[in-house]
């Protein structure tokens, strides 16, 4: 598929650890020729900005902007929101919700009034929440507003299956599912090898039994809680993960990524936001797709959905 070489602009609303880390991978990818890091927190903005453009000899030409001058947004191809409530040691996503859905209240209406074309990710946890509330918010549709959701899940459980079986990362294809968050689920009936299923894998060679995928699930739910103990936030990962959602969008690529979108009807689980694989090109979060799941893990997925119709309600949504 050619690649449209005409000049694109995203925008990175939030200049904390995730927002800057997104900006640097979209300009390491070259995914926009103009990017905006804009936070209201201005010398961060511009400082951040700067740090990075200093590096423009190591990366594709681009010019990257910090400013807490929302105008400075318009225009955007891709708005990616990253600002919200920072999450401490011990707290869930979940206990981000109701002051992360204020910010988001007052931040979104701004940025599409001067973007309204624009295809927005949201970023900020707990994602799923924060993108059904974005939604109704702002009145955009599924496919043009939908959020991160479990691309990182997936990139850690590949991550940790890898290592367990010793294949590059790129050999092996998995789905976390469901909320960004404690009921996510790995989805082992669709996980394959080098195009060898899971549990075939686990036939010819012994590897990936079940007390393995049990742990490799557990450390893939909770990577994220130890990281954040370590040194106080993700940002690496999820900035790399939300630039190669960005780069789907920009170049139309027409990928299956696992991203958050409000779902009308997906083996029966209906008026949630959460994480499917779903086809992202330049129209943003099309078609999701059916898989062919077992019985636990769909029980497993509506339970995760519950859970994230329980707090939207709470939120009064």
């Amino acid at each position: 598929m050619p690649i449209d070489r005409t000049p694109t602009k995203v925008s990175v609303v939030g200049a904390g650890a995730v927002g800057s880390s997104v900006a640097l991978s979209l300009l390491l990818k070259g995914v926009a020729q103009h990017v905006v890091l804009q936070d209201i927190n201005e010398p961060k903005a511009v400082a951040e900005a700067a740090d990075m453009a200093h590096g423009s000899a190591f990366y594709p030409p681009a010019q990257i902007e910090g400013t807490s001058d929302v105008d400075a947004t318009a225009g955007s191809d891709v708005v990616v929101v990253t600002a919200g409530a920072k999450q401490q040691p011990g707290q869930t996503r979940m206990d981000l919700a109701g002051a992360t859905v204020g910010l988001v209240k007052k931040i979104l209406p701004p940025l599409v009034e001067r973007s309204p074309s624009a295809r927005f990710v949201m970023v900020t946890n707990p994602v799923d929440v924060t993108t059904e509330a974005a939604i109704h918010i702002t009145g955009l549709p599924r496919e043009q507003m939908f959020g991160s959701g479990t691309v990182l899940d997936s990139a850690r459980l590949r991550y940790q299956i890898s290592q367990a079986t010793g294949v590059a990362v790129r050999n092996v294809h998995a789905y976390m599912v469901g909320e960004h968050g404690d009921t996510e689920v790995p989805l082992w009936s669709a996980a394959r090898i080098g195009g060898i299923s899971l549990f075939d894998w686990e036939r010819q060679t012994g590897m990936l039994g079940e007390e393995v995928r049990e742990r490799i699930a557990h450390d893939t739910v909770y990577a994220a809680y130890r990281i954040i103990e370590g040194k106080g936030a993700t940002n690496h990962a999820i900035g790399l993960s939300a630039a190669d959602i960005v780069q789907a969008v920009i170049r139309d690529e027409n990928r299956i990524l696992p991203v958050s979108s409000h779902l009308d009807d997906w083996l029966g689980i209906k008026n949630v936001t959460m994480s499917v694989p779903t086809l992202v090109g330049r129209h943003g979060a099309a078609q999701p797709f059916e898989l062919k799941i077992t019985d636990s893990e769909l029980v497993a997925l509506r339970r995760s959905g519950e859970t994230i119709s329980n707090e939207l309600r709470g939120l009064g949504f």
